[in-house]
């Protein structure tokens, strides 16, 4: 059976109801006043419709309405007959509504210095049947090591790019360009397009639950380019890394000079509490889904990351990759949220659109700005402006809601038809990290991931042992293979999924 918030339509809203209590309306009631409050929703902002809304968190439809109803009356929202309901204008008797976060500092932490930025490193060993990995931080971060194309394409982190929504992008392009001022499309600044970050301060707010504003956004080209700005930032400090993540990761903060000590992880996420032992000033985080396990981060160590990194005055870097697919569990806010201070969100496009719109972003701490602004502009001043426009116009408009929603409606499927299929046909196999995101491990007998990945090369399937992302000094993790679902189009998924179970059979 579909969940709700897989399935249903309309503009994401992160809201944490709290536990049980108190009615549903009253609780709803308080989130969002408290998210208006706080800035989070900001004047203007547009609400999913009641259906919407209550299919994602599970409640019933008449609940949002009456909710949203009285805040109206209220004075924190605005509804019209047959239109949309919008956060209001701030009047009198309704409450600040809040800005920016604090901007506070990294406390004590080591002096970092400015630098130029290194090439993006090639891969690392060899995985079953090579080509680029797609993990977090955005697809294409690394050089390819065969040059042909898989016949069936299963790698992790990689988007059904058949799903562009061209008509939608050319739509948004016409309307950017017609009112883009003229001076955006001459030499930018640093952070980016204030449309883009306008936007974006306003997307991420209401569907991640971050707390920024848009002086807090650099748009990079990519996150792996928003990575390679923070190594050059923190290259004297040491970034602890998940013991078993997106390798690229590793070597590219590697070419920048940073230490990369292994920081171990579990069946809840990475063990934070670990943190205190390393000689760091920083830690490379995945909170809302572990590459490669897919757990989410346990809430407590999230707290005792964000402890962490206030008592060290370091920074946490939360790799959000693809935190818009989620099917079997209700959203993961960022953990930004829980001190922006001391957390430097990391995003892109390149799962939710496609790896070739290389366009990316940093809400970075107020402390760290001036030197991203720095590092930014030794090595690549400015981003693709038409892009950026484009993108801004998508958000606004709601074209992006709508294309992520039917994205996570045709990733649920092929990851239902997934698990079915390899149930029925393989039924030794143990399928995990099934909650959110664009791929699963599927766990194999010990000892016998060569022999699948041969069979694999043999069969044109490209997919990635668990083995390729282990960090050189951690313990190893059962042997398994990493499955991405998301990339073959909807008529060559069946093919290649046929072609899975034929490598994973005895």
């Amino acid at each position: 059976m579909s969940n709700p918030w897989a399935t249903s339509r309309g503009e994401d809203l992160h809201l944490d109801l709290g536990p049980p209590g108190a009615g549903a309306r009253a609780r709803l009631m308080e989130a969002l006043r408290e998210a208006v409050r706080s800035g989070r929703l900001a004047p203007g902002v547009r609400l999913p419709s009641s259906r919407s809304l209550a299919a994602d968190l599970g409640i019933a439809r008449n609940t949002v309405a009456q909710a949203y109803a009285e805040l109206v009356a209220e004075g924190w929202l605005t509804a019209r007959q047959g239109s949309v309901t919008r956060v209001a204008q701030p009047r009198a008797g309704v409450g600040a509504i809040g800005g920016a976060p604090a901007t506070g500092g990294l406390g004590d932490a080591p002096r970092r210095g400015t630098g130029g930025r290194g090439d993006t490193p090639g891969r690392g060993p060899g995985a079953a049947t090579g080509g680029t990995s797609g993990g977090p931080g955005g697809a294409g971060a690394g050089v390819p090591r065969h040059p042909e194309r898989p016949r069936h394409d299963l790698r992790p982190g990689r988007p059904d790019v058949s799903s562009f929504p061209r008509a939608e992008w050319l739509r948004a392009t016409r309307r950017a360009l017609a009112a883009a001022p003229d001076e955006a499309f001459g030499y930018g600044g640093p952070r980016g397009r204030p449309e883009l970050r306008e936007a974006l301060a306003t997307y991420l707010a209401r569907a991640r639950g971050v707390r920024t504003d848009p002086g807090h956004i650099m748009i990079c080209s990519g996150a792996a380019h928003a990575l390679q700005l923070i190594a050059t930032v923190m290259r004297h400090s040491g970034i602890a890394v998940e013991s078993h993540g997106l390798h690229v990761h590793r070597e590219l903060l590697a070419v920048a000079g940073v230490r990369t000590p292994a920081l171990p992880i579990d069946e809840h996420g990475a063990r934070a509490g670990e943190l205190a032992g390393l000689d760091v000033g920083a830690a490379l985080l995945t909170p809302a889904h572990q590459f490669p396990t897919g757990v989410a981060l346990h809430p407590e160590r999230r707290a005792a990351a964000v402890d962490w990194a206030r008592t060290r005055g370091g920074l946490l870097i939360e790799d959000d990759y693809d935190a818009e697919f989620r099917y079997d569990r209700q959203p993961v806010g960022a953990l930004q949220s829980l001190d922006p201070d001391h957390v430097a969100l990391l995003g892109t496009v390149s799962k939710s659109l496609a790896p070739g719109v290389r366009l990316g972003w940093i809400v970075a701490p107020a402390a760290l700005l001036t030197e991203l602004d720095a590092a930014k502009g030794h090595a690549e001043h400015h981003t693709a402006t038409v892009d950026q426009l484009v993108l801004a116009e998508l958000l606004r408009s709601g074209a992006y809601d709508r294309h992520v929603r039917a994205r996570r409606l045709a990733y649920r499927r092929r990851r239902d038809q997934l698990v079915a299929t390899l149930a029925e046909r393989v039924p030794q196999v143990r399928v995990r990290g099934l909650a959110a995101g664009l791929h699963a491990t599927v766990e194999l007998a010990p000892g016998t991931a060569p022999a699948v990945a041969r069979s694999a090369a043999w069969h044109g399937v490209a997919t990635e042992p668990l083995s390729l992302f282990r960090h050189p000094d951690a313990a190893p993790l059962p042997d398994a293979l990493v499955v991405g679902y998301a990339t073959p189009s909807d008529s060559a998924w069946p093919t290649a999924l046929t072609a899975l179970t034929t490598v994973l059979t005895p």
